[in-house]
């Protein structure tokens, strides 16, 4: 596996990180059909607010970049130790991304396995996440890394 670890986020990258999430994320919604283009970014804005909302300050919140051995950012990930439905020692990762010209080279794999030995460290014994059912490289991953399907919910469009 490739030589990867964690580190806090700077502030800077707070920053930037936060517009690049609230994008993706809005995309992501946007392409799922829950969200219309128009109000995505800001629907996604105000979501990650709510769950930062002192920022990188946020109790119980790990805000992380993935970092090669010479230092050099290759992804972030975050990981709430509290569990958004209240799942005792269940930490969730609520984002996960390597950066774009750095994928298809194992390090998505290996962000991973950082941030599940930083979730261990702090007390998780149990680590979930959600994936969008067309990010099918991403489900991939995760079940290739021992995740397993809890729930699941699906939809049928029934409009023409």
């Amino acid at each position: 596996m490739t030589d990867l670890t964690v580190r806090a986020m700077s502030a800077a990258e707070f920053d930037s990180w936060q517009h690049e999430l609230a994008v993706e994320y809005a995309r992501e919604h946007v392409a799922a059909g829950n969200w219309t283009a128009e109000e995505g970014v800001e629907r996604a804005r105000a979501a990650i607010a709510a769950q930062l909302p002192d920022g990188m300050a946020t109790p119980g919140q790990l805000i992380l970049v993935g970092v090669l051995p010479d230092g050099t950012p290759v992804g972030r990930i975050w990981i709430s130790l509290t569990h958004p439905r209240g799942l005792p020692d269940c930490a969730f990762i609520q984002d996960i991304e390597v950066l774009a010209d750095r994928r298809g080279q194992g390090l998505g794999r290996a962000l991973l396995a950082a941030g599940e030995r930083v979730a261990r460290e702090r007390g998780a014994r149990a680590l979930e996440l959600n994936v969008f059912g067309a990010n099918e490289a991403a489900a991939t991953l995760y079940r290739t890394s021992g995740y397993r399907v809890v729930t699941q919910q699906m939809r049928k469009d029934l409009l023409p």
